[in-house]
């Protein structure tokens, strides 16, 4: 049984829960509940939870007399509930961090013994052989294209992912971050990248393993089911880092060591409630929250470090302080790389997005004196689920941006009818610093047929109504500042 196989099986038991009002999204909190303690069991790890809240002991009692029998009705879905509290207070302090404020949805304890029995039942051999952390990953990608659930707003696609980690190239001894962790997706890919290059980290002398394991990631989110999640992720992949349930916008981001690597895909909107980020060490105070989380980003890195961060149009061509901040990106790095993503591959959002790829310069005045964007979105198909993105569809890029993850391989121009073009520093100043530069002649616009799906345009408008909104925020609080004066 592949992987694929095996997470079908699990997702398909979502229907078990249904009578019980379970959304998709409490259902993979379920999961994970359930999982971690049967991979606790598959990989022999169980040491880490206290005897007799383990696996096993949902499936089995002893009674008065001493004699084992099967843990059923509502004595099991009382046992749950109280197993759930006690691992989040009195298990080993990472298991806590999956458990911590865990709460079970199900009611019927039919249900619950259903969906226990069925795990139990998995072929939990080939899951092993092909990976349980896969397998783990797999589940969270399947929710993540559950448009329905919604879990699946911002969730990065995984080609996407494996093309910018392929292109940042992190190497072992480095700090790889994330600030806007989500379910690990990024820190998780990095990971395997690294062991891909190392034979599983064999090849690396002990300290330099044991640096990969427990120091090499770092990372924070703010929503703590997610958190949750991260942490089941991390644990399975044999990732022992710290990652932190807090706000990156807040101490927990100020308090982040520098990195050599970021890796992200930061929340698009502006800050609940219109507030700024609520710490002291932005330059240019915004609610906006891509462009704060970018000043995080291209500030975090280590003279030298690299990024690759997904965010949308408008902090591309934004004014005000977004000129202030692209100007002070490209003094402090070398933005030299622009993906121009297409729409639809964020499943429940359509909003019109990029990738940029800069490394942090050892002084602080212009580092950029290029940039190379290429136009992966114009005549390019719409993606989502009748059109699925693959890492074929990033070929062309890859080959284009070449194997210099600073960015510094040959490139050739290609024109005004190519996908890859350079535009040089004074070009851009000449534009206020704008970085929405396109080129290519849209041939959809000629065919009706062609027009972007209801809901991506949708997006597209609400994306425009967030922009607009930040914006009279952010004026607002300048006026009221000067009223105070």
């Amino acid at each position: 049984m592949s992987t694929y196989d095996i997470v079908q099986r699990l997702w398909n038991l979502c229907h078990v829960l249904r009578d019980d009002g379970v959304t998709y999204h409490q259902y993979v909190n379920e999961l994970t509940y359930l999982l971690f303690l049967k991979m606790a069991q598959e990989t022999g790890t169980e040491a880490q939870l206290p005897e007799g809240m383990r696996w096993t002991d949902l499936l089995w009692e002893e009674d008065a007399q001493g004699r084992v029998q099967r843990r059923d009705g509502v004595d099991l879905l009382r046992f749950y509930k109280q197993l759930l509290l006690d691992l989040g207070t009195e298990s080993a302090p990472r298991v806590q961090l999956v458990y911590a404020g865990a709460a079970t949805s199900i009611e019927k304890a039919k249900n619950l013994r259903k969906l226990i029995d069925d795990i139990d039942a998995l072929d939990w051999y080939d899951a092993r052989q092909e990976g349980l952390g896969d397998l783990y990953e797999g589940l969270l990608e399947k929710n993540a294209t559950e448009v329905k659930s919604g879990a699946g707003q911002y969730f990065t696609p995984r080609p996407l992912i494996e093309c910018m980690v392929s292109l940042v190239k992190p190497k072992p001894g480095e700090v790889v971050q994330d600030p806007a962790l989500g379910t690990g997706g990024f820190l998780i890919a990095a990971d395997t990248f690294i062991k891909q290059q190392t034979d599983d980290l064999y090849e690396l002398p002990t300290q330099l393993q044991l640096f990969q394991r427990r120091q090499a990631f770092c990372g924070v989110e703010l929503v703590r089911d997610a958190h949750r999640l991260a942490m089941m992720n991390a644990i399975i992949h044999g990732i022992e880092c710290e990652l932190v349930l807090g706000d990156t916008l807040g101490k927990a981001g100020q308090d982040l060591p520098k990195a050599d690597v970021i890796l992200t895909n930061p929340p698009f909107g502006t800050k609940k409630g219109g507030g700024g980020p609520t710490r002291d060490d932005f330059t240019f105070p915004t609610s906006n929250k891509q462009l704060a989380f970018l000043q995080h980003i291209y500030r975090g890195l280590k003279p030298g470090g690299r990024a690759a961060v997904v965010l949308p149009d408008n902090v591309l061509f934004e004014d005000g302080v977004g000129v202030k901040i692209r100007q002070d990106l490209l003094d402090k790095c070398d933005l030299h790389t622009i993906l121009r993503l297409p729409t639809g591959i964020f499943y429940a959002q359509g909003v019109k997005t990029n990738v940029l790829f800069f490394t942090r310069g050892k002084t602080e005045k212009n580092n950029t004196q290029a940039v190379w964007i290429y136009d992966l979105r114009t005549n390019m198909p719409s993606f989502g689920k009748r059109t699925p993105l693959s890492r074929e569809h990033f070929r062309g890029f890859e080959a284009a941006f070449g194997d210099d993850p600073h960015g510094k391989a040959a490139r050739e121009d290609q024109g005004e009818e190519g996908r890859f073009r350079r535009f040089d520093r004074a070009f851009v100043e000449k534009r206020n610093w704008n970085l929405d530069i396109t080129w290519l002649r849209d041939e959809s616009v000629e065919h009706a047929d062609d027009l972007p799906e209801p809901e991506v345009i949708a997006a597209e408008i609400m994306e425009h109504l967030r922009t607009a909104m930040a914006e009279m925020e952010t004026l607002t609080a300048a006026l009221e500042g000067e009223g105070e004066c």
